[in-house]
């Protein structure tokens, strides 16, 4: 019977790793033992260079979910697979759950159907200035372009309230309440 396990395979190797997996299986007739590999991704929405993109990011960076029936054959193929290092719990692999592979699987397929946001900065956000004439002030965001990769930022000069327009979101970075207080 097949049940879910996660290996661990060189990181940023994921893509790697998978394709080769895929691949062993088909020329060794694995099939039957192997049913399925999942590389857990999710689409994110970047801007650079003022151009905007969707980019794939890996969700679990290192590892991959394999759909499989463990008998020490499939166990030394999988592992003997170029990328890939080991199960997760070594020499005796923990599968995972039946609520464990419900829960991940539907989450991947939500976020397939959706682009996220690469920046969460929201109006109200607390920020410091990390590049630019206000390099080291912080601020409070008031408004934010995801489309554009920009937002604005109300800074206090000397007592004085000052919107920062159209910096960028490299340009910034969150701070917590009691760095603010500090």
């Amino acid at each position: 019977m097949h049940k879910w396990y996660v290996v661990q395979v060189l990181s940023s190797q994921e893509k790697k790793a998978k394709k080769a997996l895929e691949e062993r299986i088909q020329t060794h007739g694995m099939g039957e033992l192997i049913d399925q590999v999942v590389l857990p991704i999710e689409n994110v929405s970047e801007v650079k260079r003022g151009q905007q993109r969707v980019v794939e990011k890996r969700l679990w960076p290192g590892y991959l979910l394999v759909k499989m029936t463990l008998t020490d054959d499939s166990w030394m193929f999988v592992k003997d697979t170029s990328g890939i290092v080991d199960f997760l719990g070594g020499a005796k692999p923990t599968e995972l759950s039946d609520t464990e592979i419900d829960t991940l699987l539907s989450d991947l397929e939500a976020r397939k159907s959706k682009v996220t946001q690469k920046h969460k900065l929201q109006p109200g956000d607390k920020v410091k200035i990390t590049d630019g004439v206000f390099v080291n002030f912080i601020g409070t965001v008031t408004e934010v372009f995801h489309e554009k990769g920009r937002l604005s930022v109300m800074v206090s000069i000397f007592g004085r309230e000052t919107r920062v327009d159209d910096l960028e979101f490299w340009q910034v970075e969150e701070v917590s309440e009691d760095a603010v207080a500090e």
